[in-house]
Order: structure tokens, then C-alpha cells, then sequence
């Protein structure tokens, strides 16, 4: 199978070796806890101080405050909760009226979630309001200014984590600073953190949150900014663990491997510079002009961080487009991770005003800070070899079609399979550790690789040993019997990208009485 190249960097990242080493210090020699008063507690407190120290430096925290969470997700309810019950309080003494929860309508769903939970929880009663956005991806001033007088409480973004746009937060600054009367203010910083410059202290930001696997820290760990004088109502109570502010023994591995990343951005050795990200950037972007002349970016590259594209293609779904990239080795996704398992058009360009099938057919390509000169180099030839298979495909459609005797399916597996005929997957499924077993003990057996003729090109296709392999597309599957599983054909498994489309086929070739077929768990992703 090609080597995999990584290209899905604002969903998550590798964990960088200093960080990797650090945790592992942490759990081999500094284990103690940072709230005991001996000598081990005393390194564990100094590692924890080093690493709250280095972030307050990244961001430019000034005198506010950092407070370690478990992520960004963790740091939205925090600064949500804190929002919400000072606005309380203000309303019950009379002190203010304002009823509107603002937020950007491209916002991460985390943020307007946390607002409609904490406001049902807490009785407010207030409503919210998505605060529109152009067809670049901008925040509506003017709509915010109008809305202000009644705003009690404003979440944007300062980068967007599908389409990379930064938010004009100096604009939303200004706007606010003018006000007679200022909202709070919570920022979601994930994407911004290593990418763009942050000075929190000479903004008018109460509240920031930072996700450390964004930026090579492992998952779990996130930051949260708190303005100093601004309302805090801890999500965590009890033992008093930072500062009071978020109780619970801290996870120190996660933390200490943070601190080794902040540490290592503050020294400017490790990570590249804004310039070479966008000199890879623009590789990447001829590259996809090349292979695809349809292709459309749905947000202006200018105002974009230098890591991040989102194309559509015109003609070609997202999914059609992943699956031939997963292929051809490029890691890449159909915008936000949480949604990603999800056949739905994009909420952040539907937002956007964006055509239905730009919505709907978008894929989104990020690199990151520690992506090399080889990686790019590698991608952009992956990324001609993908659009030279899918123009071959389509070639070859359109003489099939175009054939006197064209043979079109009328009904492929998997729109048969979704008529009821489950079955129990159990019985009919293999892991990879037991395939080598089930092919010796069944020496006819072969592989039906069900992938699409375009991935199968760009693949070069499955080899497992001398095992015989079969190509037998999805799409030219029919409601009749493949020849292959034939009554008297020998065993068969089959296998595909993720294993979704041979679980289906499966499922309907049981339910037609075929036996002796199996279907391969997790597919080639999960190919030791």
C-alpha cells in the first residue's frame, strides 16, 4: 500500500518527541503529586509551573490567568458556565437586561451546545442568536453592533477550523471597546495556538481556550485563559487542585509533554515559519489546480491561516474524493472531525452561503508546524496520481455509456443490503489476525477487493502474500449473484477501504444463502 502522508493536521496531531519524552519522565521519575509537600510533590510542582509558565508566555497572558483542562471542549463549558452565572447574578440584582447569547454561526458546535445546556440548566431563559458571517467566512460587524446593546455574552473564533479563515478579532475588538456597555467575551483559540501571533492581555478577551492535541501535545490536555477580573465559576469542585479553579488531581504526563511543546515553540528551532507553511501551502494548491481544473476553494486563500484549504470539486462528492485520496496514502477529512462520520453538508459553508454542492462535496487538507519539505513533495505527487486515476474512471464510464451494449447495474449490494438484510455481522466478520489462519485452512479462498476502479488504480491494488485477489467494485456489483460466490465457489473475504462497504455486501450475500463469505474488520485501515 503507498505510504501514508498525513494531511489532517487540524483534527489532530503526532505527539512531538520532546513531548513524548517529557511524559514519559513525568510517569518514570517525577510521578509525584504536585500538591503533596515533599520532594517528589515539590518536582512534580515545578514541572507543572514550567509548563503554565510557557503557555502564559505563548499567548501572551499577561496577568490573567491559565488553567489546565482536559481540553478545549472542557474550557467552553468553564467559560460558558462562569458567563452565564454572572449574567445571572446581574439580572437578579437588576443590573442589566441584556437576553442575547451571541455566536458566530461558523462557530465549532461545541460553543452553541454548551450555550443551550448551560442556559436550560441554569433557567435563563435567554435566547440565542447566531451572528452571521459573509461569503468569505467573516464575522457581520455590523449586524454585531447592532446586537450589542442586547449581547451579554459573545463567542467567536479566531481561526476556523474547517476553512482556516481568521476571524477579524482586532474589528470585534474595537466594536466592543466602543460599546457603552461591554459583553464578556470568550474566544476559541484551538486553531490559532502556533499559528498566529496571540497577545491576550491587550485584547478585551475574558475568555480563551487552547487544545493541546492541535498542536503535537497529546490528547486530553487543553488550556483555558481567564482574564484576570473576569467571572469564573469553576465547572470542577473540589480538592482546590489550580488554584481553585479547576479541582481534580492534574494529569501531569499530558501537561509536562504541553509544556515541552510550548517550550520548544518558544525557542523557534523545532517548528516552521509562517513563511515556509505558506510557501507548502501554495504547493499544494497548484498541485490540486493541476490535478483538478473543476476545483474550487471555498474561502480566500489571503485571509486563511497558511495550514489550512478547503476545495470542492465539481461533480465529485467529498466522500468519493477521501476515499481515492485514503487510497493513494493522503490523510485527509470532509471537514470537522466530529462530523465526520456524518453525510451532511457542512454547517460552517452552508453558513457561508456557499452553493449546495460546494456544502456538500468540501474536503478539507491542513498541514502543520512540523510538516516537511518531503511530506509536501510527497502529497503533491500522490495528489497528480489521484486526479489522473479519477479522469481515467470517468473516461472509462463514458465509453461503457457511451457502448452500444452498455451493461449498467440496476441495484449495486450495498442499496440491498440497506433493505433489512443485517444478520449477525459476528458470524461472517474476520480480524486481520485471524485472516492468515482462515486463508490456510480454506487454500481456495481468495480477497474481493470492493473498492472503486479509481482507488484500485491509485493503490496498485491489494497484495496479501501469493493469496489470489479479485477486483469486483461495489458500484458494479448487481442484484444477481457475483460469479464468485457462486454456488460451489470457493470461500471468499472480502475487503474494502474502512470496512463499511464489505460489511454490507456481506450482509446481503448471507441473506441471499451464501456462507462461505467473510468480510475483513476495519478493512485496510486497520492492515497491521
Amino acid at each position: 500500500m503507498p505510504q501514508a502522508i498525513y494531511l489532517d493536521s487540524n483534527a489532530t496531531t503526532p505527539v512531538l518527541p520532546d513531548a513524548i519524552d517529557a511524559a514519559t519522565r513525568v510517569m518514570a521519575e517525577q510521578f509525584g503529586n504536585p500538591s503533596s509537600s515533599h520532594s517528589h510533590g515539590l518536582v512534580a510542582k515545578d514541572v507543572l509551573n514550567q509548563a503554565r509558565q510557557s503557555a502564559a508566555q505563548v499567548v501572551g497572558a499577561g496577568d490573567g490567568h491559565m488553567v489546565f483542562t482536559s481540553g478545549a471542549t472542557e474550557g467552553i463549558q468553564t467559560a460558558v458556565l462562569s458567563a452565564l452565572c454572572a449574567i445571572r447574578a446581574r439580572r437578579s440584582a437588576n443590573l442589566d437586561a441584556a437576553n442575547l447569547l451571541v455566536y458566530g454561526a461558523t462557530e465549532h458546535k461545541a460553543v452553541p451546545q454548551a450555550l443551550a445546556h448551560w442556559n436550560a440548566v441554569l433557567g435563563l431563559g435567554l435566547e440565542l442568536r447566531a451572528l452571521p458571517v459573509d461569503a468569505n467566512g467573516q464575522y457581520d460587524l455590523q449586524t454585531l453592533a447592532f446586537l450589542l446593546p442586547r449581547t451579554a455574552l459573545l463567542c467567536t473564533m479566531a481561526a476556523n477550523n474547517e476553512t482556516g479563515v481568521v476571524g477579524d478579532i482586532a474589528g470585534i475588538d474595537r466594536l466592543l471597546g466602543a460599546a457603552p456597555r461591554r459583553p464578556l467575551w470568550l474566544v476559541d483559540c484551538v486553531q490559532a495556538l502556533g499559528k498566529l501571533d496571540l497577545d491576550l492581555q491587550r485584547t478585551g478577551i475574558d475568555y480563551a481556550t487552547f487544545s493541546g492535541h492541535k498542536l503535537y501535545a497529546p490528547k486530553g490536555v487543553g488550556l483555558l485563559y481567564v482574564r484576570r477580573g473576569a467571572p469564573f465559576t469553576p465547572l470542577l469542585a473540589g480538592g482546590g487542585q489550580e488554584g481553585g479553579l479547576r479541582s481534580g488531581t492534574e494529569n501531569m504526563p499530558a501537561i509536562a509533554a504541553f509544556g515541552a511543546v510550548l517550550e520548544a515553540f518558544l525557542q523557534g528551532q523545532t517548528f516552521a515559519s509562517h513563511a515556509t507553511l505558506l510557501g507548502f501551502r501554495d504547493q499544494l494548491e497548484q498541485s490540486l489546480r493541476s490535478a483538478f481544473p473543476a476545483i474550487v476553494f471555498n474561502a480566500p486563500l489571503a485571509h486563511c491561516l497558511p495550514t489550512t484549504l478547503n476545495f470542492s470539486v465539481h461533480g465529485l462528492a467529498s466522500k468519493t474524493l477521501v476515499d481515492v485520496f485514503d487510497a493513494a496514502g493522503l490523510r485527509v477529512s470532509a471537514g470537522s472531525a466530529c462530523s465526520a462520520a456524518k453525510a451532511v453538508p457542512s454547517d460552517v459553508l452552508v453558513a457561508m452561503g456557499l452553493p449546495a454542492w460546494r456544502c456538500e462535496s468540501a474536503v478539507r487538507l491542513s498541514i502543520g508546524a512540523l510538516t516537511t519539505t518531503q511530506t509536501i513533495d510527497a502529497a503533491c505527487a500522490a495528489i497528480a496520481r489521484c486526479g489522473a486515476a479519477l479522469q481515467a474512471e470517468q473516461a472509462a464510464r463514458k465509453q461503457v455509456l457511451d457502448g452500444a451494449a452498455a451493461d449498467v447495474p440496476s441495484a449495486s449490494a450495498p442499496a440491498l443490503a440497506a433493505t433489512g438484510c443485517a444478520g449477525d455481522a459476528a458470524a461472517f466478520t474476520l480480524q486481520w489476525n485471524e485472516l492468515d489462519g482462515y486463508l490456510q485452512t480454506h487454500p481456495g479462498a481468495c480477497l474481493v477487493d470492493l473498492r472503486e476502479g479509481v482507488e484500485h488504480r491509485v493503490s496498485g491494488g491489494i497484495q496479501h502474500g501469493a493469496w489470489k485477489t479479485i477486483h469486483a467494485p461495489v458500484s458494479a456489483l448487481t442484484a444477481e449473484t457475483p460469479r464468485w460466490c457462486a454456488p460451489g465457489a470457493a470461500p471468499v473475504v472480502l475487503v474494502c477501504r474502512s470496512g463499511n462497504r464489505s460489511l454490507k455486501v456481506a450482509q446481503w450475500l448471507h441473506s441471499q444463502g451464501h456462507a462461505a463469505v467473510r468480510h475483513l474488520h476495519g478493512g485496510l485501515a486497520l492492515r497491521p
